[in-house]
């Protein structure tokens, strides 16, 4: 059955591949992004071409979110999903960034998300019914050195999917979290890099690494064999296909770097805790 499914973060990478998979499979999709009106203006068009419903939408602003939520209510009645994609990368020595550039990126990576789930929540726990997908990052559950920042955001956003996927888990609303490895998207490319250079010298040698890392890895994400950003949208897409109470925790997709085996051995430890809290019953999705 189709749905109405809103995306954030769509005018270019993982959202723009999820907003034009999912409309390409007959759903309804509001696909997010800033600045439609202007630096974004040529993306929101050719969404718009091509049959995709475009929403201004700056996950760091609640009234911009909580405009374009009603938008939709308005002209579908319902969200049926929401999939949490807007994000910012950063790498580099992570004491050279500033507490400004630490804020902000969590501002977007975590309380945006945050912000996105208020806002559709309300609507999906009265219809008893919904979806929310998270984009994490395989760095959510390990750590690369230099990429810590961003890291630390992902790893939020673990913290944040478990809690949300018990608290819904018995008003018919499923929360799962996507966890991609490094693919070829404009976020990487646009990285926020550190603004304290003197501390960066201070480093020496090692202050040098972040670039050499990074260049390597976008050597690599332009070469042949880089791997493919549909991936992820096929991930959500068989997300949102699947049966409402039997959606997968996480997927990861892509090269794990052992990602993986973190949540094989995981899953186990946080049912013991939630057991242990006499809440169980809050991990299995109640069925209607």
């Amino acid at each position: 059955m189709p749905k109405t499914i809103l995306v954030t973060g769509s005018s270019t990478g993982f959202g723009r591949h999820i907003s034009e998979t999912l409309a390409g499979a007959g759903h309804t999709v509001f696909a997010s992004m800033r600045d439609t009106a202007t630096k974004n203006a040529d993306h929101a068009r050719e969404l718009r071409d091509s049959g995709i419903r475009v929403v201004d939408v700056d996950v760091t602003d609640t009234q911009s979110i909580e405009r374009a939520v009603a938008e939709i209510l308005a002209r579908s009645n319902k969200i049926d999903v929401l999939v949490n994609n807007a994000g910012i990368a950063s790498v580099g020595v992570s004491e050279a960034f500033s507490d400004d550039q630490v804020a902000h990126l969590f501002n977007v990576n975590v309380l945006g998300v945050h912000r996105m789930i208020r806002a559709v929540l309300p609507s999906m726990r009265q219809q008893r019914s919904g979806l929310i997908v998270n984009i994490g990052s395989i760095l959510g559950r390990v750590t690369f050195p230099f990429f810590g920042l961003y890291g630390a955001s992902k790893f939020a956003v673990e913290a944040l999917s478990d809690s949300y996927r018990y608290e819904l888990s018995q008003l018919g609303v499923d929360v799962s979290l996507v966890q991609p490895s490094a693919y070829p998207t404009q976020m990487y490319a646009s990285a926020d890099q550190p603004g304290d250079h003197d501390r960066i010298e201070s480093y020496g040698e090692i202050g040098k690494i972040p670039a050499a890392m990074f260049d390597q890895f976008m050597t690599i994400m332009s070469g042949a064999d880089a791997p493919n950003p549909q991936d992820v949208a096929d991930t959500v897409m068989s997300l949102v296909d699947s049966p409402s109470g039997q959606r997968e925790a996480r997927k990861v997709v892509g090269n794990s770097f052992g990602a993986d085996t973190v949540n094989a051995a995981t899953a186990p430890i946080q049912g013991q805790t939630i057991e242990a809290l006499g809440l169980g019953r809050l991990a299995t999705a109640k069925t209607a």
